[in-house]
């Protein structure tokens, strides 16, 4: 085993992490003897005191272990996994908090936020590839996946949220932006016919699929609404009384919610507001915001099961409009 020591990592961390990657590898398999800690020290020349340091730190988390007959060996696999989102926000937090709860505590998470720079994202995946066991990844785009991507054998790569390209090789769990959102819509029909205009918040720099726009003006041309779109500060001309407004960002449900008391309208009756992804503040803003969304937790809880069992899944999640005070 060839450990690298350098400056920008501890001795033991370097020494721990080589050890892993080896396990990871098919290097060392379970069962197999370690160096003893003196060997290890000649060998790799470094303190006694940091083999046994990076020794014991991984017989914490149960990859190695020892006996007085057999000295150190191989205990059990290294399950590593990469979560590589887009950005962080509550309902991302609880995506990630219900995947790593449910995964067993020899499971070590890495969890990186890509931001949609491309560059940093290929990046991320590239340096990745083979230091990891598993890979859950929300892909950069929508529409196409990442090149890189397809270099990650298909059994270690989970695909989350975004999905509208091919993936029939893939295991993924993916929400529809498209579709679902007029189902939701329909289901909410009945309330939502109070309003005469739908203005759909659409900032022109958001990565959400813009394909979404074309089902909400469907959805208004079969049930008889007006229909806006504002995706420009510059196109914002206020909040005006009977209409509804789908949000997409929580700016911009801010900035409906704030224009509308300053006018006085009565969120429910005179303008109606829809966020997109659920979140716990939604439901304390007001008389509660209603929103469209899936349950970030259930995917975050399929993801670890797909982490764990390794078995194929390809699953779009239920889209659903959760209903309050806002419409």
């Amino acid at each position: 085993m060839i450990v690298n020591f350098s400056h920008s990592s501890t001795k033991i961390k370097t020494l721990i992490d080589a050890i892993n990657l080896s396990i990871m590898q098919g290097k060392l398999k379970v069962g197999d003897n370690l160096l003893s800690i003196n060997e290890a020290s000649a060998f790799y020349k470094v303190s006694r005191d940091t083999v046994f340091k990076a020794y014991t730190e991984l017989k914490r988390i149960g990859v190695i272990d020892s006996t007085p007959q057999k000295g150190y060996f191989v205990k059990d696999e290294v399950n590593r996994v990469l979560i590589l989102l887009d950005t962080y926000s509550p309902f991302k937090k609880d995506l990630y908090d219900r995947l790593a709860d449910n995964l067993p505590s020899n499971y070590k998470v890495d969890l990186i936020f890509h931001q949609y720079n491309e560059r940093l994202f290929e990046t991320i995946l590239s340096e990745s590839i083979g230091k990891y066991s598993m890979y859950v990844v929300m892909n950069f785009s929508n529409e196409k996946l990442s090149d890189t991507l397809k270099t990650i054998p298909q059994s270690k790569l989970l695909l989350l949220d975004f999905g509208d390209f091919e993936k029939s090789g893939f295991s993924y769990i993916c929400q529809d932006f498209n579709k679902a959102v007029y189902d939701c819509l329909k289901d909410g029909l009945q309330l939502i016919s109070k309003y005469q205009k739908i203005v759909y918040m659409f900032p022109e720099d958001l990565r959400h699929p813009i394909s979404s726009i074309d089902y909400v003006k469907q959805y208004c041309r079969d049930f008889g609404f007006q229909f806006d779109l504002i995706r420009r500060n510059s196109d914002w001309r206020g909040a005006e009384a009977g209409c509804l407004y789908l949000c997409i960002t929580t700016d911009d449900m801010v900035k409906v919610v704030k224009d509308a008391d300053l006018k006085g309208f009565k969120s429910g009756s005179e303008i109606g507001i829809i966020a997109y992804n659920n979140d716990p503040v939604l439901e304390i803003i007001k008389n509660g915001i209603s929103s469209i969304s899936i349950d970030f937790g259930l995917m975050g809880e399929k993801a670890a099961e797909f982490v764990k069992s390794k078995a194929v899944i390809q699953e779009y999640l239920p889209t659903k409009l959760i209903v309050r005070g806002s419409i």
